[in-house]
């Protein structure tokens, strides 16, 4: 794996880890809608955030 992607451009690399950190939001996002369907988006939007911080948010 570190061979592919040592032959990816910085612009790859990027590419992909924008992909993997959305990825990871949509997935945190609906864990948090189907635990708390009582929050509004901006409890789960916060919830969110602070579960992608490791709780530094």
């Amino acid at each position: 794996m570190q061979a592919v992607l040592r032959a990816k451009s910085p612009a790859e690399r990027l590419a992909i880890l924008d992909a993997m950190w959305r990825s990871a939001s949509k997935m945190i996002r609906q864990s948090v809608r189907r635990c708390h369907s009582e929050w509004d988006e901006s409890q789960v939007a916060h919830e969110t955030a602070r579960r992608l911080s490791h709780g530094a948010f």
